[in-house]
């Protein structure tokens, strides 16, 4: 057993060191920085200090920042987002493909452990697959670019109803889709019934593509989630629907709008020739 003396003769310590105690009382300090950022969580350290050199406190910076570090006080502090009002709009039939679309976001896992997230986008007119993508991240970058490319496909719905997902809440597309002239309906935080026809697509989606595959990559998720939709979209009868697929139903109601069409056109022919100027 090495005697304190011998030791900190060895290491070349002073002895009086080895015994030295801080005196240091920082409680008054502690105390008033958990005070102040209790009552402004989202004001970061500087501010604090300019604050408390407001109020006649003569800590230095370096102390300050010391124990605000020390607290964990420099770590992001989470804070509840507001969310405005959301009116109950009930879940219709509307009549028209393109008049509202539904979206919504489910996750899953790859074989790894890695999470992934599928945006399934639907056309509440005949409950057809619009785009199903799936990527590591999705943020709202993300969703205007997938939009983008449905457009191009489907054409552009008037209405799009959703939840309250950071994604879909964000100013970024909040303002895209003004500038698109597309209407966004959320639905009231807690309530995912209100978007039942999404939710009834993903209960069906995580049954056939989710739940019954293993995944080793997300090119296999969107390999197979294509070829989900297809088969969704062409093959499979919806009740809903009268026992046919959505793409039967679309055929449908363009034949029906064609003879409506060719029925006004011969109506104002008749008119004409009946009324010549």
């Amino acid at each position: 057993m090495i005697s304190i003396t011998r030791a900190c003769k060895v290491i070349r310590l002073p002895k009086s060191m080895f015994y030295y105690q801080s005196v240091k009382d920082d409680t008054e300090v502690i105390k008033k920085l958990l005070e102040m950022v209790a009552l402004r969580p989202r004001e970061g350290q500087d501010k604090i200090y300019q604050r408390l050199r407001l109020e006649g406190y003569g800590w230095n910076k370096k102390r300050v920042r010391r124990i605000y570090l020390k607290l964990g006080l420099n770590l992001r502090r989470k804070t509840k987002k507001r969310i405005p009002a959301r009116v109950k709009e009930p879940l219709v039939q509307v009549e028209q493909p393109n008049q509202t679309w539904s979206m919504d976001f489910m996750s899953d896992a790859l074989e790894n452990g890695r999470r992934f997230r599928v945006l399934n986008v639907i056309d509440d007119f005949n409950r057809k697959a619009v785009t199903i993508e799936a990527e590591f991240a999705f943020p709202s970058f993300g969703v205007i670019q997938s939009l983008k490319r449905a457009f191009e496909e489907q054409g552009k719905p008037s209405k799009i109803r959703v939840d309250n997902g950071p994604e879909f809440t964000s100013l970024e597309f909040s303002e895209w889709c003004r500038v698109q002239e597309i209407e966004l309906y959320y639905i009231q935080p807690g309530k995912p019934m209100q978007n039942g026809y999404i939710e009834r697509f993903n209960r069906t989606f995580r049954q056939d593509v989710l739940d019954a595959h293993l995944f080793s990559g997300i090119d296999q998720v969107r390999h197979i989630a294509e070829q989900w939709m297809d088969d969704y979209n062409y093959s499979r009868p919806h009740e809903a629907l009268g026992g046919i697929t959505p793409h039967q139903t679309e055929a449908k109601f363009s034949s029906k709008q064609a003879c409506l069409d060719e029925k006004t056109s011969y109506s104002k022919q008749n008119e004409v020739h009946l009324n010549p100027v």
